[in-house]
């Protein structure tokens, strides 16, 4: 299956450390720095296809982590819940506001806000 530069790039953050140092060079070069297989050659010392070989064995490295772990997934399925956890929660702060006005309602309501921001960083 063909990733795209944004979810290699992401899945980067998430498994770059698994990789070996000169994998995580040669990746960070080629798909963060923009750099051509080329340029990367030649600052490594190796060949265009050395750097190629590399990069797309990082590639695997880190698709094959993901199918494994799935942290990636799991993020973006927390993160869009949290999302909207915290939409609901500013509709319960408003009604509590302009209707219930309930102090106990409204101190609850800010210590979920304050761990789904916990939650997502």
């Amino acid at each position: 299956m063909k990733h795209d530069h944004l979810e290699l790039c992401l899945l980067f953050d998430f498994y770059g450390e698994m990789l070996t140092d000169k994998q995580r060079e040669l990746f960070d070069l080629y798909y963060n720095e923009d750099l051509s297989l080329s340029e990367i050659a030649e600052h490594a010392g190796i060949t265009r296809q050395g750097v190629r070989d590399a990069v797309v064995r990082a590639e695997h490295t880190l698709t094959a982590l993901e199918d494994k772990l799935h942290l990636v997934s799991r993020y973006g399925k927390i993160d869009q819940h949290a999302q909207a956890l915290s939409q609901e929660i500013k509709m319960l702060s408003h009604i509590n506001a302009n209707y219930m006005q309930n102090a106990e309602i409204g101190k609850i309501l800010t210590h979920m806000q304050e761990h789904i921001r916990a939650i997502t960083g």
